[in-house]
């Protein structure tokens, strides 16, 4: 069994899925609000006699956890959150979770994202304003007013990841564990005015890029040469019968 060969196929797929990654990644760099995916790999011992063989698993995605820059906009609908939350917003596919704080106000008063999401408040509800209302002020625990007079809050909530999620559109995120509420956290807030950038550098994901590919190259090498190799000794041994 040339087990090379399965070695180095484990690893060229490991590599691929590693270069999607950093690829999407890069894409998303000037995304508002765009957590990065980073994979943890994990040896795998092959059931192969007389030795043991170490071959690479598939991988697992998590997300970067560091924050973005903030970015001042001053816009009064433009909310970027200090601190491990996200915002909650309602989607075709159910609700998500996101970072990208650039909301606007429906004709109809609904709070909603720059892709027409409805922002949710912490009991899962759209939040409802006076589209003429008067001045919004943004509290930094997310409660809203208009006019001066309290109406509503912003929906805080942490996210579970270590389960999976899955991404919806380019920053929005949909954990498999459903997020909770936060409530009464102080190192967590939101500030009026500002949104968070990607938490990505593209210069290090580019070279991050650049030194997968080049690693994924070598491998295809070393398995063409490893080929190469078998088929000689298989002419040699085949010849000397």
């Amino acid at each position: 069994m040339q087990t090379g060969l399965y070695v180095a196929l484990s690893s060229q797929i490991a590599l691929e899925r590693r270069m999607n990654t950093i690829a999407d990644n890069v894409a998303n760099a000037n995304t508002v609000g765009f957590r990065g995916t980073e994979i943890k790999f994990d040896e795998v011992l092959g059931n192969t006699q007389p030795a043991k063989v170490s071959f690479v698993d598939q991988g697992k995605d998590y997300l970067k956890t560091s924050s973005g820059a903030l970015t001042l906009t001053g816009g009064q609908l433009d909310v970027a959150i200090k601190g491990n939350a996200w915002f909650s917003i309602d989607t075709q596919a159910g609700p998500a979770l996101t970072r990208d704080g650039r909301f606007t106000i429906t004709e109809a008063g609904e709070l909603v994202t720059v892709n027409g999401h409805p922002v949710l408040d912490a009991g899962g509800a759209p939040i409802q304003l006076n589209a003429g209302g008067g001045e919004i002020v943004i509290g930094a625990d997310g409660a809203i007013s208009q006019g001066g007079n309290p109406v509503a809050a912003l929906g805080l909530f942490e996210g579970n990841f270590e389960n999976g999620f899955t991404r919806y559109g380019n920053s929005a995120v949909m954990p498999m564990t459903p997020p909770e509420a936060v409530i009464d956290r102080f190192d967590v807030g939101v500030m009026q005015g500002y949104v968070e950038e990607a938490n990505v550098d593209p210069i290090q994901s580019m070279t991050q890029l650049i030194a997968v590919s080049r690693a994924f190259d070598h491998v295809s090498a070393l398995m063409r040469q490893g080929e190469g190799t078998l088929d000689e000794a298989i002419k040699t041994l085949g010849g000397s019968r």
